[in-house]
């Protein structure tokens, strides 16, 4: 339900955009959220954007470098990333989660995911 696309590898200071196409989900009642997992790390919670409003959330080590939109029309969500680092090296995942408020929270356990996509960030 949930198909990560536009990994790959980038040198340090480029962009990448990443896709996150969802089917089978009433969007108006799901946040969806980017979440990483680095070699040797645990998970961590990137950024989030709420079903109706748009209203976004970034954990601080992205903050200002990376933009996450949504079209619903598309039913797809993007994370935008500029500024990379080789700190952002890591398989990306999209998740959505089910709220009835228009709010997002990377804390909440996440409903559905994606299977993944490779970022790779080194020169």
């Amino acid at each position: 339900q949930l198909v990560e696309s536009g990994g790959g590898s980038v040198q340090p200071g480029g962009s990448l955009r990443l896709s996150c196409e969802i089917s089978r989900l009433n969007l108006d009642y799901f946040a969806v959220g980017w979440f990483r997992r680095a070699p040797g790390k645990e998970r961590e919670g990137v950024s989030c954007i709420s079903p109706r409003s748009g209203m976004k959330y970034y954990s601080d080590s992205v903050k200002g470098r990376f933009t996450i939109s949504r079209d619903n029309a598309k039913r797809t969500v993007y994370l935008e990333m500029n500024s990379v680092n080789p700190g952002d090296t890591a398989v990306y995942y999209c998740a959505a989660d089910y709220t009835d408020a228009d709010d997002c929270d990377l804390e909440r356990e996440f409903d559905y995911w994606g299977q993944g996509t490779q970022v790779t960030v080194s020169s």
